[in-house]
């Protein structure tokens, strides 16, 4: 389920949220590292890598607009778009980012097929870093994901009124999803929305076990 012209009509409204750990990351990756960030948006993480002192870096992305805001804010950054696989070579990073990216996607097989790319583009023994979405228990959401899951069979996708699709994920899910990488770390924490809102989270560290 492409959400492109979605992504394109918020790039100036929308400010992401999730938060990243610096000090956790550089336990795995040093600052000569060449990096990934996997549908960056506008570059904020990128950014927040580049002040850390990290500047081996690429963001790829699939919306146009997110990457001309990010080249406007952040002209110093290497934005490149992507539609599906990664235009990388395998074995190209040190590490990859995947930051609120997976809650963009309500079907399966696409968020395989892309974890299967980050797997083929980072080094052996590289270090992917996610954070996204778990499912939250309140009434309200509930509902909206019973609601959600007679539309797109899973459970943890809901509808904004502004029409965008999102998709929250339960613990076992992204521990499957996750399974070719040897886990390093995963820390549940509560992330704000880009709408003001609270949602349960998590971070993973994990690292490529080929």
């Amino acid at each position: 389920m492409k959400q492109d012209k979605y992504w394109d009509s918020v790039a100036d409204k929308k400010n992401f949220t999730t938060t990243f750990d610096e000090n956790e990351f550089g336990k795995y990756v040093d600052k000569g590292a060449r990096l990934l960030d996997v549908g960056c948006g506008y570059g904020r993480t990128l950014n927040e890598l580049y002040m850390a002192g990290y500047e081996n870096l690429v963001g790829v992305d699939s919306s146009e607009k997110m990457l001309e805001r990010g080249m406007r804010e952040f002209p110093y950054l290497d934005f490149v778009k992507n539609d599906t696989d990664l235009p990388f070579e395998d074995n190209s990073f040190d590490a990859v980012i995947l930051f609120g990216v997976l809650t963009a996607i309500v079907d399966n097989d696409a968020q395989a097929a892309i974890i299967k790319e980050i797997f083929r583009v980072l080094k052996p023994n590289g270090i992917i870093y996610v954070n996204d979405f778990l499912v939250n228990g309140d009434i309200s959401r509930v509902l909206k994901y019973l609601k959600c899951k007679k539309a797109f069979g899973v459970y943890g996708v809901y509808r904004l009124s502004d029409g965008v699709v999102l998709r929250h994920h339960t613990e076992k899910y992204i521990a499957k999803l996750l399974s070719r990488f040897q886990k390093l770390e995963y820390v549940k924490l509560k992330f704000k929305t880009m709408n003001g809102g609270r949602s349960n989270g998590f971070y993973y560290i994990g690292r490529n076990k080929k």
